[in-house]
Formats: structure tokens, C-alpha cells, sequence
């Protein structure tokens, strides 16, 4: 390791009215030589550092060739020093390396480059940390690493990431990630460009944040703020703005894994209807038990071929008469969603890699699964190859099909140097922005048939992601610490710029199905943009393995639940719309408007949601009383008793039955939830009867 390097340091202090003072200033340290390059802003929480030194007298900015880590360090030639920008040029062994930064009070550009930098393959910085500072964003996961591990047993961290690192390359499953992060310091920090990072938050030194960046360059932009939520909504507009979809998607959803096609449904009742039991079962009992649903998806397999996705055709054993089944959904105010994947399969495989439209897969443990399966990836960069697969997504569209969800496209994608993309770049710059590609060609198809009127719901994204889609929290983990990571995402994804998100209700796997993580998920869910309930092992509240199978009390908290969210979609969708004119999530961490409020940052189970609703979800077992903290400058309605106001700026305990989620409203809102407790009963009312799915079935319109 050698040195040319510059101390790279940005001091984010109070500005006190100086009308000749510069934002931006540089000079050299007296003491260690070091050059310093300053920024004063007005409204920052309190100072900050872009490191000047460390323990081992290293610098602050530095890039990598193949054979060194070189940092930046000398007398520069300053080719200029205003009150708001910088720009400085070192010259040293035949390279010319510059340094720019510009801006205003709220928001600096910086850049990073060299001449020539052909031989380069990475750049990094080093940022001061002060001992209390608050980290948080950059991606979905609880811990980095293998999804298992955001839902690992005593797992103390919650949204604060200091004291972790963070590798910013997109992994399966949770996979919403951005190289944004928040500081409590009055700070946010975005890298632009797809090319894969790295950060260590104070875990390698507890005074340090160390950014790395591979590429030749490296930019960002630095915001600055006393108030979070100045720098969310930056940061959100600057990737969005955020895509809306139609009211509708704010409505309840229900899915299953696998949709087998039985002779009988769940109690033994002969099927007579000719489409899908289960999803006949699942709408004549939602339909009986007045449990709304809005949306239903099908999830892979659903088409032919052996892995259930060939040719955009359908399985007709599976799904009988499948054109007939849409429009009898159509009939009750049900639309339908279907799975898909970047890759394609059967026939339309073997003419993607005769035209040359997939790329190789990575290899990883999904490479042999891939290769068995003979699927094609495809190369959304290439506009044919995009354009024909498009033509396939049109069929389904044109059958009534009202958006997808949008599967695998972060675990057989490539990520080394060697492999090119039809744009000419490396699968690895490629590798974080594939997801982007695959939901904007989605995106692109869908609004030409419905504009304005369909959805499209990835689980994996990117910066830019936001613009074409809603999202779903992957595989995440059936046990009480699956919830507790739901819990954590749908605040993360909030703060990176993703506001409109939803996970599995009870979990995608990992164990059997929990009935009481599931009631209080369905609780939680209620408060998420998107409710959609499933997969449940493939079964239904009314369909347990173990006693009692029909479970009278889970079903009536899942009408409960989607009743209320029902309620809720005029409101989500409004909050929905103001998040993409103004980047502000509806899921917001309550330190996000409440950052004076030390209570505001510890306390991740509360949340509100919109302007209005605070509430605070509950994870573990067992659990019969809760206590949360109430911030401060409000009072606050407790909707399950309305008689009971209180006031902000205190920790306040409540009784908290399986059924129950504490919620409050801002007390002066329009907000009126109703009778909670009359609701639940009537639900348990309703649930204690259970349906005859013979009458039922004798009941319908099979046009």
C-alpha cells in the first residue's frame, strides 16, 4: 500500500449567519499536513466528519488497481474554491486525479475520478462517526448476508446498522437494496451507478464509516438536514418519483404456493366447479365468511411444462378453463395477478438462445437448477430480445390478467467481469441493476394495454425500481422472527426509497404455519401498503393441520384485518400519490418526524402510518401487554377506546389479546376507524358459522 492521497473531509457544523463565509473550503492541517476539504450547511443536526485520519494515518479517499490501494494525499493544484463547489486536480506518476464538490445547503454532488483510469477497479472513502450515531437503510435484511440470518433467534439490532457490514450487491430473497443511507447526524449518503459496494458502519473501527465502491469513478450526493424525513423525501424523489398503481391494489389480496386441482375441497365436498378447488375454495369462502378480497394471484407453476412456466400457456389440468375463470373472478370484483420470472422456459427457451437473447447464469446454487430446467435467461438490455418477451406478457394481459408478480431476478443472474450485456457493460455494473431492467420491461408492456390499471409487484429492486412497481419482502421466514424481520423491512424499504411494500401474511416457509405469528402478522400487515395473506402452507384458517383445523378465531382476526384495511385504501392510496409527489413514505419509523426524540429511534415496533395512525406491531409470543412510546407534540386517540387520550412524549402500556394491535390516531384527524371491538365480535360471529361449500357452490354463475 503506498500513499498519494488526500484527507477527504467534509465538516458538517451549524453555519451562523457569515454572508462571506464558504460552504465549501479547503485547507491544510496544520498539525499532520493533511489537506482538508470542508462543507458548512445551516440546518445539520450537529457536526459531522468526512474523515480527516485515522489510527493508522491513512486518508480519507482512495481508489484500487489490480496491485494497490492508493490514497489521495498531497498539496492539490485547486482549480477552484467558491462559497458552494470545490474542485481540485492532483498530478502524480503520469495520473491526474480530481476531486469535485458542489452544491447548496441541502444537497452536494461529489465525484471522484481519474486520468486515465483504465487499471481501476474500485474507489472508497472514509467518514468520521461520532460514538451515538444512528445508522440505517441501504437494504431490506436485518443482518447481511443469507436471508436465514435476518430471522435468527436473539438477534439484537433492529433498524440501526451500526456496528454491521453491508455488501451492496442484491441477494435472494429480501432484496429491495440502495446505496442510500441516513445518519443521525443530519446526514444522508447515496452512491449513484449499479457498480457493487461495500460498508463497514464503526464495526472495523467504532469512529470510522467506510464506504467502497467498485468502477472506474466514483459520484453521490451528500444531503444535509436536521430533519429525516427532508432527506427521505430527497432521496425518493431523486430515484422515483415512486409508481402508483390503481386504487384497487390498496385492496385485500389472497394467494397460495401451489394451487393443486383437487377432486374434493378441504371437508370432503365433491368439486363440481370447472375451474381451479383452490381457488374456488378460497373465493366461496371469502365470499361466505364477508372477508374482502380485491386481488388474487396465482404463483408459479401455472403454466405447462415440468416446471410449470413454459410458453406463457396454461396448464390446463391445473387451471381448467382458465379464460372462463378470469372473467367469473371479473364477475365479483376480483381481479388476477400471475407469476413470472426474467427467465423463460419449453420452447420459447430454446428461441431465446438461438437468437441470442439470454445471458449465462451465475454460478451459484442455482446454476445446476437452471441448467436442468433448461431455462434462458433473458438480456433485457437487447430491445428484441425485450420486445419479444414482452409479446408473451401481452398474451396474458390480453386474457384479463391485471399485472404479475415478479419473480427471481436476483439469483441466477451473472456477476463477473467477463460476461457482456447487449449494452456493453460487465454482468458485474450489471448484476444490481438487472432487477431495474426486468420490472421497467414489465412496466413498458402493462401500460400500453391498461394504462393506469394494472400492477406490477417485484421482490427484488434497485435505484430506480421504485418508478415502475410495488414490492414484496421475499421468502421471509414463517416464526415469530420471520414477523420481526417483516417489521424491520417495510420501515428499511420505506426509508430507501420504496414506500409501497407488502410481505407474505404468516410467513413463506420455515416451519409450519404459526397461528398466533400469523394473527398478530395479519395485524401488522393491515398497516402496510400492500395486504396480501398467503401462501399458508397452501391451506387456509379453515384448514389447519392441527386443531382445531377450522380456526374460528384466526379467521375472524383475518376479516377483522382485511375489513380494516378495506376501509383504510382511500387513505393509502391518497398517502400513496403525496409519497410520489413528495418522496415521503406512508410507512414512516416514528424518528423520521420525531428525530429530537431519543425515545424515537430505539423504539422500531412503532411506526405510524400517513399522517395519522400510529401503530406498534408486536412479534414475539406470548405477549399480553405491550408497551411503546407515544412522541411528543401530539395527543393521541386510542381507536380501540376512543375515551382514552393521551399525550405525547411517553412510554404508555396496553393490554394486547391475540386480536389486538395497538393503534392510535392524531387527535384533531379525520381519521375514523369505527367500532374495532363490535368488529371483531361480528367477526367472530360470522367465523363460528362455518360455510357448506355444497350450497355454496350450487349458488354460483359458472359463465
Amino acid at each position: 500500500m503506498r500513499f498519494i492521497g488526500l484527507i477527504f473531509c467534509i465538516s458538517l457544523m451549524v453555519l451562523f449567519s457569515c454572508a462571506n463565509q464558504k460552504l465549501v473550503d479547503f485547507k491544510v492541517d496544520s498539525e499532520t499536513g493533511f489537506p482538508v476539504i470542508s462543507i458548512t450547511y445551516s440546518n445539520a443536526v450537529k457536526p459531522v466528519i468526512f474523515l480527516a485520519n485515522n489510527a493508522q494515518n491513512e486518508g480519507s479517499i482512495f481508489f484500487e488497481t489490480g496491485d494497490e490501494k492508493i490514497w489521495i494525499n498531497g498539496q492539490p493544484v485547486v482549480k477552484m474554491n467558491s462559497e458552494n463547489s470545490f474542485i481540485a486536480e492532483w498530478k502524480t506518476e503520469g495520473r491526474s486525479i480530481k476531486v469535485n464538490i458542489s452544491g447548496d445547503k441541502t444537497k452536494y454532488y461529489f465525484n471522484f475520478s481519474a486520468y486515465p483510469d483504465t487499471d481501476i477497479v474500485k474507489w472508497g472513502f472514509n467518514l468520521a462517526a461520532t460514538p451515538d450515531e444512528y445508522f440505517t437503510g441501504l437494504f431490506e435484511h436485518v443482518v447481511d448476508g443469507d436471508q436465514k440470518k435476518s430471522w435468527e433467534k436473539g438477534i439484537k439490532t433492529a433498524l440501526n446498522l451500526r456496528g454491521q457490514t453491508v455488501e451492496m450487491l442484491i441477494k435472494p430473497t429480501l432484496s429491495l437494496y440502495t446505496p442510500f443511507y441516513l445518519s443521525s447526524n443530519g446526514y444522508g449518503l447515496f452512491i449513484e451507478g449499479t457498480w457493487p459496494g461495500y460498508y463497514d458502519f464503526c464495526k472495523t473501527n467504532p469512529e470510522i464509516v467506510n464506504v467502497q465502491f467498485e468502477g472506474p469513478s466514483l459520484e453521490g450526493i451528500l444531503y444535509t438536514s436536521k430533519k429525516p424525513a427532508e432527506i427521505v423525501k430527497s432521496h425518493a424523489l431523486h430515484v422515483g418519483p415512486a409508481f402508483v398503481p390503481p386504487k384497487w391494489a390498496f385492496r385485500p389480496y389472497r394467494w397460495r404456493d401451489t394451487h393443486t386441482n383437487k377432486p374434493v375441497y378441504y371437508d370432503g365436498t365433491a368439486t363440481n366447479a370447472p375451474f381451479n378447488s383452490m381457488l374456488v375454495e378460497d373465493i366461496l369462502m371469502m365470499e361466505a365468511l364477508d372477508i374482502p378480497c380485491r386481488v388474487y394471484w396465482i404463483d408459479r407453476p401455472w403454466a405447462k411444462g415440468p416446471m410449470g412456466y413454459d410458453d406463457f400457456e396454461w396448464d390446463s389440468e391445473r387451471f381448467p378453463n382458465a379464460q372462463e375463470m378470469i372473467h367469473w373472478l371479473n364477475s365479483k370484483n376480483i381481479d388476477l395477478l400471475l407469476w413470472i420470472a426474467p427467465w423463460v422456459d419449453g420452447e420459447m427457451s430454446s428461441f431465446a438462445r438461438q437468437e441470442g437473447y439470454d445471458v449465462p447464469f451465475a454460478v451459484n446454487r442455482w446454476t445446476n437448477w437452471a441448467q436442468e430446467n433448461a431455462l434462458s435467461l433473458i438480456d433485457f438490455t437487447n430491445p428484441e430480445a425485450k420486445k419479444w418477451w414482452q409479446q408473451g406478457i401481452a398474451k396474458m394481459l390480453k386474457q384479463g390478467i391485471k399485472g404479475f408478480k415478479l419473480d427471481r431476478s436476483e439469483e441466477i443472474v451473472p456477476e463477473t467481469h467477463d460476461i457482456i450485456f447487449a449494452n456493453g457493460k460487465t454482468a458485474r455494473e450489471m448484476r444490481n441493476a438487472y432487477p431495474v431492467e426486468y420490472v421497467r420491461a414489465t412496466n413498458e408492456i402493462c401500460s400500453t394495454i391498461y394504462p393506469d390499471d394494472f400492477v406490477i409487484f417485484p421482490r427484488a429492486g434497485y435505484s430506480g425500481s421504485s418508478r415502475y412497481g410495488v414490492f414484496w419482502g421475499g421468502d421471509i421466514g414463517s416464526p415469530a422472527e420471520g414477523l420481526r424481520c417483516a417489521i424491520i423491512a417495510a420501515q428499511r424499504s420505506s426509508l430507501i426509497g420504496f414506500p409501497l411494500w407488502g410481505s407474505d401474511i404468516g410467513g413463506y416457509w420455515h416451519g409450519d404455519m404459526d397461528r398466533e405469528v400469523t394473527a398478530r402478522w395479519l395485524a401488522f400487515g393491515c398497516f402496510t401498503p400492500i395486504f396480501e395473506f398467503g401462501p399458508t402452507e397452501d391451506r387456509a384458517p379453515w384448514d389447519m393441520r392441527s386443531e382445531p383445523n377450522y380456526d374460528a378465531q384466526l379467521i375472524a382476526i383475518w376479516r377483522l384485518y382485511a375489513k380494516l384495511h378495506d376501509q383504510l385504501s382511500d387513505y393509502s392510496y391518497a398517502n400513496a400519490v403525496k409519497a410520489k409527489e413528495t418522496g415521503m413514505p406512508l410507512i414512516r419509523p416514528l424518528f423520521l418526524e420525531y428525530a429530537d426524540q431519543p425515545a424515537a429511534w430505539q423504539d422500531w415496533q412503532t411506526f405510524t402510518y400517513g399522517p395519522d395512525i400510529l401503530v406498534s406491531a408486536i412479534w414475539q409470543k406470548n405477549i399480553h401487554e405491550h408497551t411503546f412510546y407515544l412522541p411528543a407534540g401530539s395527543k393521541w386517540v386510542d381507536a380501540w377506546d376512543k375515551n382514552r387520550i393521551y399525550e405525547g412524549g411517553q412510554n404508555i402500556t396496553v393490554e394486547t389479546p391475540l386480536y389486538k394491535i395497538p393503534i392510535f390516531i392524531k387527535e384533531g384527524s379525520t381519521i375514523d376507524l369505527g367500532d374495532l371491538n363490535a368488529l371483531y365480535r361480528e367477526s367472530l360471529q360470522i367465523a363460528g358459522n362455518k360455510p357448506d361449500l355444497s350450497s355454496l357452490e350450487k349458488m354460483q354463475n359458472w359463465k
